[in-house]
């Protein structure tokens, strides 16, 4: 099977430097949360839920300066026709929430918010490459629509390399043939706030491969940014009439 042709296709039809298909709604589930949002990249598609901030169950939940984050990140059975070993899967399920975790531990401005917690449950209903960049996009989506003040957008985007060429975000194939990385990056700056490299990428190379996953965040910021816009304004109008 051919990932990427000598005429600079891709195994689904794109140039090297095109971005899936985004769609990205807010406020999918109004009357069972504080935010939440519904993210498609590609055949990735995750819902997110935002509860809070709250006061915590627990009093150990409870940070006096500020608040605390608790991801819970579900992938559903029929997502991907892969079979992994339970162990492994599981084992990357911690590692995706704790890198949720710290990464908007630091974007979201939780010192607002002393002895809180924000609950946010991220559900996985197709996996095909780029997993970790759906669920961040949707969990800023999901803050933003909860209210939650945040530094600014934390855009993320996968990119590869194939041979010496950098291709931009990664279907499920491309992925698992590939060295991969993922970023997010800070509103349109070209400052990250998550960084995972999944294999070793030259070091000659690395440099290419970010700018153009830098590329993809501003053009997925751009998206988000206008989906939170027409969302906005279609409170406005309903609270003006």
């Amino acid at each position: 099977m051919e990932l990427y042709s000598p005429e600079g296709l891709r195994i689904d039809g794109r140039r090297w430097n095109e971005i899936r298909n985004f769609e990205c709604r807010i406020n999918t589930h109004p009357n069972s949360s504080d935010g939440s949002s519904y993210i498609e990249q590609g055949n990735t598609k995750v819902i997110c839920v935002v509860q809070g901030p709250m006061e915590p169950a627990l009093r150990s939940q409870a940070n006096s300066n500020e608040a605390t984050l608790e991801v819970n990140l579900s992938v559903a059975n029929f997502s991907t026709t892969e079979r992994k070993k339970r162990s492994k899967s599981e084992k990357r399920m911690v590692q995706l929430k704790t890198t949720l975790e710290r990464t908007f531990q630091q974007s979201v401005m939780c010192n607002l918010y002393p002895r809180t917690l924000i609950r946010i449950d991220l559900h996985v209903l197709s996996q095909d490459g780029g997993m970790l960049a759906a669920c961040t996009n949707a969990m800023t989506l999901a803050l933003i629509d909860a209210g939650v003040s945040m530094y600014d957008y934390v855009a993320a985007m996968t990119a590869g390399l194939h041979d010496q060429t950098p291709l931009l975000d990664m279907n499920g194939l491309e992925e698992n043939d590939m060295s991969t990385l993922t970023i997010g990056v800070i509103g349109k700056s070209e400052k990250l706030s998550l960084l995972m490299l999944e294999d070793k990428i030259p070091l000659d190379r690395l440099e290419s491969v970010l700018a153009i996953a830098i590329a993809g965040s501003h053009k997925i910021r751009d998206l988000m940014d206008s989906e939170v816009r027409r969302h906005g304004n279609i409170r406005s109008s309903k609270l003006a009439s």
